[in-house]
C-alpha cells in the first residue's frame, strides 16, 4: 500500500477521478448515490496518501515541499463534508454542506504532474515579485482616476460612478478595455451629446490610452520579462562559460 499512495500515475488517477465525478454530480446527476460515494472515498484516500507520506517522509520533510502543503491543506478543507456521510441525519452539521463546495479545488492536484512546471511556477513567483511595484502603481493610478470621475460623473451617471467603489470598478473596466466603447457613450448621452458629451468623448479617449494602452502594456511588459529573465540568466551563463572554454582552447593551441 505504501508503493501504491507513493506512485503518483496512481495519484493522477485518484485526482482526474474525483475530478469527473465532481463534474458529473455539477452537472444533474447530483442524486446519483454512487457518485457521492466515489467522491467521499476519494476524499479518504487522499487522506491515507497524506498519511502515508508523513510517515515515509516524517512530517518537516512532507510539508517542507509545497505540493504537499497543496495536497494536505486541500484534503483538510474536504475533510468536514465527511462528517455528513456518516452522520446525514445530524441537522448541526448541515453547515458543512457549504464546505462541499471547496472540493472543486482538489483538481488544482494534477497541476503539480504537468510537464516542466516547476521552472514555470518558479517564473510566476518572480514575475510577481519583480513587477509588484508596478502593479502597485498601477493600481494608485486606477484609485486617482475614480476618485476624478466619481467627482465629475456621479451626478449623471450613477450606475456606473455613484462612489468611489463603483467608480473605481468602471475605471478598472476601461483600463483593462471593457467597456471602453459603451461606458463613455452612455456618460455622452446623459449629457446631451452636444459640446459636453464630446469633450466627455475625448476624455475617456486619453483615460484609456494612458490606462488601457500605456499603463497595462507597462504591467504586462514588466511581468513577461521578469518571467523570461530567469532563462536569459541561465542562457548567458552558459554563453559565458563557452566563451571561458573557447577563450583557453584558442590560448593552448596559439603555445602549441
Amino acid at each position: 500500500m505504501k508503493k501504491l499512495f507513493l506512485n503518483d500515475t496512481f495519484i493522477l488517477c485518484l485526482v482526474v477521478a474525483n475530478a469527473i465525478v465532481i463534474a458529473l454530480q455539477d452537472s444533474g446527476w447530483q442524486d446519483l448515490v454512487v457518485l457521492d460515494v466515489i467522491d467521499n472515498m476519494t476524499t479518504i484516500l487522499f487522506l491515507v496518501e497524506c498519511i502515508v507520506k508523513i510517515n515515509a517522509f516524517g512530517f518537516k520533510a512532507y510539508i517542507s515541499d509545497g505540493w504537499n502543503k497543496m495536497d494536505f491543506l486541500l484534503t483538510l478543507v474536504a475533510l468536514p463534508s465527511l462528517l455528513l456521510w456518516f452522520f446525514p441525519q445530524a441537522s448541526c452539521l448541515s453547515a458543512l454542506l457549504a464546505l462541499r463546495v471547496f472540493r472543486v479545488f482538489k483538481f488544482f492536484r494534477v497541476v503539480r504532474f504537468f510537464p516542466n512546471i516547476e521552472p514555470l511556477i518558479k517564473g510566476v513567483k518572480l514575475a510577481m515579485r519583480d513587477s509588484l511595484p508596478v502593479m502597485a502603481g498601477f493600481v494608485v493610478l486606477i484609485a486617482i482616476f475614480s476618485l476624478l470621475n466619481c467627482s465629475l460623473f456621479k451626478a449623471c451617471c450613477p450606475d456606473y460612478f455613484e462612489d468611489p467603489i463603483h467608480s473605481f470598478y468602471t475605471t478598472f473596466k476601461l483600463f483593462t478595455v471593457e467597456g471602453w466603447y459603451e461606458i463613455p457613450e452612455d456618460v455622452a448621452h446623459s449629457l446631451g451629446d452636444g459640446f459636453w458629451g464630446a469633450v466627455v468623448k475625448v476624455y475617456f479617449s486619453l483615460l484609456l490610452i494612458i490606462g488601457g494602452i500605456f499603463g497595462l502594456s507597462i504591467v504586462n511588459s514588466v511581468f513577461v520579462d521578469s518571467m523570461v529573465s530567469d532563462n536569459n540568466d541561465s542562457m548567458e551563463k552558459k554563453l559565458d562559460e563557452m566563451n571561458k572554454k573557447i577563450d583557453e582552447l584558442t590560448r593552448r593551441l596559439g603555445k602549441e
